[in-house]
């Protein structure tokens, strides 16, 4: 899908003023996270024979590695949910302290959110979209229906085009994404606009399907094409909440264009990004020319004439060709026998380049100067570890801000369509809070023993060690620290269960 191109259309057909210049810019920051921009990565040389050849650069790819990063600190399996309603909070997450199960279970969603939070760093912008299958529509107004489910798709920036924004936040925006229709790629347009009926606000969400030809040149060409069995054409959700939430990094972007959207993690960082590619690129080099070469006499070679009568001389040994190579003088008698050279590698000064890369790198994208360290054998305290990383520390959490309101306001949306469409015995206006994983701030053995202490202490229950640390469930928690209390024959001596 040429996004450019299909906005030009969308402009044209609908009137809008999407301003397309701006997912040219997420492109090139597109090209950059797939690690191979054109312009730069792609490299003439002139050749002996006087023509220009091409190469590709080595390339360390860290634009890619800073989001993978980003999405892993601020995303993973730590994080969890809490929904103070017990029915909700099983419909929502299950009934195990994983929260592997319920709905979010079903749809895969702290994997797929956990790749949307990449894609959002890479592209500026990315977004939760609620659908609902088998979906009943009487009037225009969905129904509730037994057979309805909650379906979810996650979306990048090139995807998003926002239609209505006030006071910062968008409220009414369309979505495009390529999808696969028997066989044929199609674009699917997808609405909510939050509109006014019988005196009440309401999102009204729309269905559209689009064949397309020479989407590369400009004269592109698109046409409306038939929604797929099933799919109603509008309809209204009954209500203001939005079925969608939409979160960038937090960082001001300082490009004005793109209303609305906001900008990747790396946009400030691709000087940076070119630093480690020529660093990289030159270490590469050195190493791909710096073999050992044996220069010898061409009295010392074989010679053999193919039949067109041109002499050709072989090394002594074919077993290391590679090594010999001939080198003519005027004189043989004054050229030496043979000739070793053994090229400096450099990998010191290579070594130390990669390394300035890298860590100018990591500044500009928020994880501190010393996030990439390839100095093995030096192990840091958690306190000097906290001091390092303090600028990371920062951004993560000022990043889990709108991390965190976009998870709430989809969640909302999840239990008012559960309550409302599907009819599940929940509360919608159950209260959720999302709690993020902290471990980048200290590391695994320090939060161990702390929550040791705190257990020792009194702080919180001995079985709740047992279920954080070793994985049990609460009810073999509870028996293990019941049983250790009983080995310890009322000594002070806290037992968790075989731990001492």
């Amino acid at each position: 899908m040429n996004i450019t191109q299909f906005i030009k259309y969308l402009n044209k057909e609908k009137g809008w003023e999407l301003q397309g210049q701006y997912y040219a810019i997420i492109d090139e920051w597109r090209q950059w996270w797939r690690g191979n921009y054109a312009p730069f990565h792609c490299i003439k040389e002139s050749g002996l024979d006087g023509n220009i050849h091409t190469r590709d650069m080595y390339r360390l790819r860290m634009p890619k590695r800073a989001c993978e990063d980003w999405a892993s600190l601020l995303l993973n399996d730590k994080t969890t949910v809490t929904v103070d309603d017990k029915q909700s909070a099983e419909w929502l997450l299950g009934d195990n302290a994983q929260q592997t199960g319920g709905e979010l279970g079903r749809l895969d969603f702290w994997h797929n959110a956990n790749t949307l939070v990449e894609l959002a760093f890479r592209s500026g912008t990315g977004a939760f979209v609620l659908g609902v299958e088998n979906l009943a529509v009487i009037g225009g107004i969905a129904q509730n229906s037994k057979e309805a489910r909650i379906c979810m798709d996650y979306l990048p920036a090139e995807c998003i085009l926002p239609l209505t924004i006030r006071h910062g936040k968008i409220i009414d925006t369309a979505f495009a994404s390529e999808v696969i229709v028997g066989g044929k790629s199609c674009i699917y347009l997808q609405t909510h606009k939050l509109t006014m009926k019988n005196g009440v606000q309401q999102y009204t969400i729309t269905n559209e399907y689009f064949t397309s030809e020479s989407e590369d040149s400009e004269n592109a060409e698109y046409k409306p094409a038939p929604l797929p069995a099933g799919m109603v054409k509008s309809f209204s959700t009954g209500s203001d909440v939005p079925w969608f939430s939409i979160f960038s990094p937090n960082i001001v972007k300082n490009i004005p264009l793109g209303p609305g959207l906001g900008m990747s993690v790396f946009s400030e960082a691709l000087d940076q990004a070119k630093h480690c590619d020529l660093a990289f690129d030159n270490y590469c080099r050195d190493i791909y020319l710096g073999g050992k070469k044996v220069f010898y006499n061409k009295n010392l070679l074989k010679s053999i004439i193919d039949g067109d009568g041109n002499v050709h001389y072989l090394p002594p040994d074919d077993i290391r060709q590679q090594l010999f190579v001939h080198a003519p003088g005027s004189d043989p008698e004054a050229e030496p026998a043979w000739h070793e050279y053994n090229p400096d590698l450099r990998t010191e000064a290579n070594s130390q380049a990669v390394q300035d890369a890298l860590d100018y790198f990591s500044f500009k994208v928020g994880l501190g100067t010393h996030h990439y360290q390839f100095n093995a054998g030096n192990i840091a305290t958690a306190t000097q570890y906290t001091g390092d990383r303090q600028d990371m520390v920062q951004h993560a959490n000022r990043h889990q801000i709108k991390i965190e309101t976009a998870l709430l306001q989809i969640l909302r949306a999840m239990l008012w369509v559960g309550k409302v469409l599907t009819g599940a015995p929940i509360d919608e206006n159950a209260a959720v809070t999302i709690n993020f994983d902290d471990s980048y701030i200290s590391d695994a053995e320090t939060r161990r023993q702390r929550d040791k202490d705190d257990a020792l202490n009194g702080f919180v229950p001995k079985y709740v060690y047992n279920m954080e640390w070793r994985g049990m469930s609460e009810d073999d928690a509870k028996r293990a620290v019941k049983e250790a209390a009983n080995e310890t024959d009322g000594s002070e001596t806290l037992g968790f269960g075989g731990d001492g």
